[in-house]
């Protein structure tokens, strides 16, 4: 009897614990981040769940222009909405990889798109491929399939538009007088004579016109020396109708180095025509590059100068109004340098000035390699 009650007990404690570990033991339900999260590696090496994203463009050999912008559908959480970064890769003829985005957030393109410019410096006009996949929280999903596409040829005219990179050792534009290209930077200005000139088959009435520039500081030679120039026509410039010009003043000036711009709307006699910037001495480096750019419409006239690039510290900015009259040259001609006119070669270009990255156009400036 003593056995029996004592295996009885034993049977009755067991079935206590047994209930009890049932009622306290309830499933749970997988969170909604850890399904979209991190997970084992997959065949393809991901270990996120996101579904893979599409190239949208450039594909199937495209050649874009100008910037080169990658564009794919985005990724997304299977079992939940996350916040996914992408990581973009470029890869040339032999795959080898020539550029990685890193993780970047991209840039919307549309309700169901992402977009990424591509920063670094590919070589013009080769074949290439490129792919993308989501990140999230060091996790990553599955790489898309590879696209493939041409890079820019490097430089164009087209209506009222210009883009020339001059780094890659060629131009769309036409060199006059002794210049050269230096590897890895741009062209080079030899003497006063020199300019390179781009002849517009439209007028560009407002826009902008943006350019790198580095071998120039206070010492150059030089007296009202010219970054770039705008004008009608290929005439005396000094005394031309639509005159625009930027001037960095070289050692011969009164004040080395003093920056100003002058636009002419229409009448070069016409004293109410002549609109001039404010000018002021800056302090340059001929081993840094500097962004110049002007920027007009009816009524304004602007020009700022930057220390490195599009981004850097301004070191110049002026504004005029203008008279009203609009900006129209015709034929709408650019020079980087000037032709001398009547002022002589000191007030024409500046010699050891190397140009690179030109953009001329009423649309926003792309991104330029390496900028």
């Amino acid at each position: 009897m003593k056995k029996l009650a004592i295996c009885a007990c034993a049977a009755s404690l067991a079935l206590t614990v047994a209930c009890g570990k049932s009622q306290s033991t309830t499933p749970v339900s997988p969170s909604a981040s850890a399904d979209a999260g991190a997970i084992d590696a997959g065949p393809d090496g991901s270990t996120l769940k996101v579904t893979t994203p599409t190239p949208v463009s450039p594909v199937n050999n495209e050649q874009p222009d100008g910037a080169l912008v990658l564009t794919a559908t985005k990724a997304a959480g299977k079992f939940a909405d996350i916040p996914v970064s992408y990581e973009f890769e470029v890869f040339n003829a032999v795959n080898q990889r020539v550029y990685t985005s890193g993780v970047t957030g991209g840039a919307g393109a549309g309700a169901n798109n992402v977009s990424h410019t591509v920063g670094g410096s590919l070589e013009f006009d080769q074949p290439h491929t490129w792919r993308v996949r989501g990140v999230f929280q060091g996790a990553v999903g599955p790489w898309s399939a590879s696209a493939s596409f041409r890079t820019p040829s490097g430089g164009y005219i087209r209506g009222a538009e210009i883009f020339d990179p001059l780094s890659n050792g060629r131009t769309v534009g036409t060199p006059v007088g002794p210049t050269q290209f230096v590897a890895g930077k741009g062209l080079e200005l030899m003497a006063h004579e020199s300019r390179l000139t781009y002849a517009l088959p439209e007028t560009l009435v407002e826009g902008e016109l943006s350019v790198m520039v580095t071998g120039i500081d206070e010492g150059s030679p030089g007296d009202k020396s010219k970054i770039f120039t705008m004008q009608e026509g290929f005439g005396d410039p000094t005394t031309n109708d639509y005159r625009f010009t930027v001037e960095k003043r070289g050692r011969s000036y009164v004040v080395p180095g003093a920056v100003t711009f002058r636009m002419i709307t229409g009448n070069a006699s016409n004293h109410d025509s002549i609109n001039d910037g404010f000018r002021t001495g800056v302090a340059f480096s001929d081993e840094r590059w500097y962004f110049w750019k002007a920027t007009w419409r009816n009524g304004f006239a602007a020009v700022e100068v930057r220390e490195d690039g599009p981004h850097g510290r301004v070191i110049y900015n002026s504004s005029v109004g203008t008279d009203g009259h609009p900006y129209r040259p015709v034929p709408h001609v650019v020079h980087l340098g000037q032709p001398p006119g009547r002022g002589g070669p000191q007030d024409a270009s500046i010699p050891g000035a190397i140009y690179k990255n030109l953009w001329v156009s009423s649309r926003p400036r792309p991104a330029f390699p390496g900028e």
